[in-house]
């Protein structure tokens, strides 16, 4: 008889390969320049994950936390590629309203410094990572070929790997895995409308 414990690492295992494919994927079209991803989304999405990733261990996130340490270190890697799309002038869909979604991020993270709570933490950082994704969703909006599907399709079978192998299931570690689906499946939705 196959275990819980063997199902739940298999399909750990199955997400952290989705976390390097869609990942590398998308890391290579950034580097080939077929995409441009936008700085404040990623530079956001890289302090989100770390926070995540970090204050779920401390709550049980158990062996799922293995493919988000694989694509937080992807996400790392393609915020510093997407500097180099502030300095090429290929950011010319940046607006001023993403300025206040950037400061509205970071201060968000203020509540984590003061409570040094891991679910209020979550709670925060997951709002903040609502905001950081408004000004992709906003770029993929208008100008959808600067995107591709395949990372936001494979993010959205990855977290709902996620949730199943969690070893803890409470608020700080299922909250970011459920929005990340419902997030990238309106990403992936706004991309293949134009198709």
């Amino acid at each position: 008889m196959i275990s819980i414990v063997f199902i739940k690492v298999l399909i750990v295992a199955i997400a952290s390969v989705l976390a390097i494919i869609g990942n590398a994927s998308y890391l290579r079209d950034v580097v080939k320049g077929t995409i441009q991803p936008h700085p404040y989304t990623w530079f956001i999405w890289s302090i989100v994950s770390a926070t995540t990733l970090l204050g779920g261990i401390v709550k049980g996130l158990g062996i799922g936390a293995i493919p988000i340490g694989i694509a937080e270190g992807f996400t790392i890697i393609i915020f510093l590629f997407s500097l180099k799309n502030l300095f090429t002038g290929h950011m010319d869909h940046i607006k001023q309203s993403d300025h206040y979604f950037l400061i509205t991020a970071l201060l968000g993270l203020i509540p984590w410094i003061i409570t040094k709570d891991p679910t209020l933490s979550i709670i925060t950082v997951v709002t903040i990572d609502i905001i950081a994704f408004i000004p992709t969703l906003k770029k993929a909006y208008h100008n959808p070929s600067t995107e591709k599907p395949a990372l936001y399709n494979m993010n959205v079978a990855r977290h709902a790997m996620i949730l199943v192998s969690l070893g803890s299931y409470n608020i700080a570690t299922m909250l970011h895995s459920v929005v990340m689906i419902c997030t990238n499946s309106y990403m992936a939705y706004l991309i293949y409308r134009e198709k």
